[in-house]
């Protein structure tokens, strides 16, 4: 779907609203001096078909940015008549916690640049709003709307540093107070955070050409602004790759949590059985000589005749048998010391 499309010229927008498809490309083919800006979103294949033909565009770039998830990168086609570029974006999903990823695919020449939103994280009207309201650097031609998606782009990034910061911060407390956070959550935490890697430290590169001229001819003064976006980005690479390593340590302390809890529940559960075992090993002679001398033996019935003979033989051979395990529990360190 065509969003906007508009010819700039002097630095100004020629026209209120957007203009048709048709004299779009009647202006870049007829060569009417500046240049067309045309933002697509998610078109269909059919859609992006159209503007190839009435654009020529290279079919290896038109297949790229209908795919997804692509290396953020800057080519060139036709001699280096046109620049292709891939960007990834990204925003901050409150209500999930959650990283979402967008894509901008731009053609660029010198008389038009067309770009190719994929993605709710995507959104460029500010760029372009932000652009229109300054005539100085929109003189520059299509290298000045390259920078305003790109400032817009690695802006778009602040907030998503900032969330996983937050979340970061929130595991990282949890594990280190000794108490084990969920595994599951870390694991999610690194890798949105790996993927905003992905998205962020491959563009350094073409950033870096961009502010040096090395793809298209910048003025002096736009190549600052270039080398601003840069700096920028420069800071998000280092902040992202900060956390991914913060969260592998993270998850090292949180295993270690986990280890020690289960350590902990194996010894209480081995002291249990402990104790049980010995309250086993105490009453079963105990039973066995009160089942013994519960039986109606004629031995038992005939000698047992007496207050004294019951108290010699029945409470005396327990009270044997109580002294013999608690001097085997004594000497087998299982109370008191050996």
């Amino acid at each position: 779907m065509i969003v906007d499309c508009a010819h700039y010229r002097d630095g100004r927008r020629q026209h209120e609203g957007p203009m048709d498809l048709d004299r779009a490309a009647e202006i870049c083919l007829q060569g009417e001096g500046g240049f067309v800006w045309l933002g697509m979103v998610e078109p269909d294949p059919d859609e992006l078909t159209e503007v190839q033909r009435r654009f020529g565009l290279h079919d290896l770039a038109v297949e790229d940015a209908q795919s997804f998830h692509l290396r953020p990168k800057i080519e060139q086609y036709d001699e280096g008549g046109v620049y292709f570029a891939v960007l990834r974006t990204a925003r901050y999903v409150d209500e999930r916690d959650a990283v979402e990823f967008g894509e901008v695919s731009v053609f660029m020449s010198s008389r038009f640049v067309i770009t190719v939103r994929q993605g709710v994280a995507s959104d460029l009207h500010g760029a372009r709003l932000r652009l229109e309201r300054r005539p100085e650097l929109l003189t520059e031609g299509p290298a000045a709307v390259l920078w305003a998606i790109l400032d817009k782009v690695v802006d778009d990034y602040a907030p998503v540093l900032e969330g996983l910061e937050q979340d970061v911060e929130e595991v990282e407390a949890t594990v280190f107070s000794g108490a084990a956070a969920a595994t599951e959550r870390i694991y999610v935490l690194r890798r949105e955070a790996t993927d905003f890697y992905r998205a962020v430290h491959p563009l350094l590169g073409p950033l870096e050409g961009l502010e040096r001229g090395a793809y298209l001819e910048v003025s002096h003064e736009l190549a600052q602004f270039f080398r601003d976006v840069n700096d920028h980005l420069k800071l998000v690479n280092e902040e992202v790759a900060a956390q991914r390593d913060l969260l592998a340590i993270i998850l090292q302390a949180n295993m270690a949590v986990i280890s020690v809890a289960q350590t902990e529940i194996g010894v209480r559960q081995n002291e249990t059985t402990k104790q049980l075992t010995l309250m086993a090993t105490i009453f079963l002679p105990l039973s066995f000589l009160a089942g013994f001398f519960g039986m109606n033996f004629g031995w038992l019935v005939d000698h047992m005749t007496s207050l004294a003979a019951f108290l010699a033989a029945g409470v005396g051979s327990l009270a044997v048998s109580t002294a013999c395990l608690y001097v085997w529990f004594r000497r087998s360190g299982h109370i008191g010391s050996a």
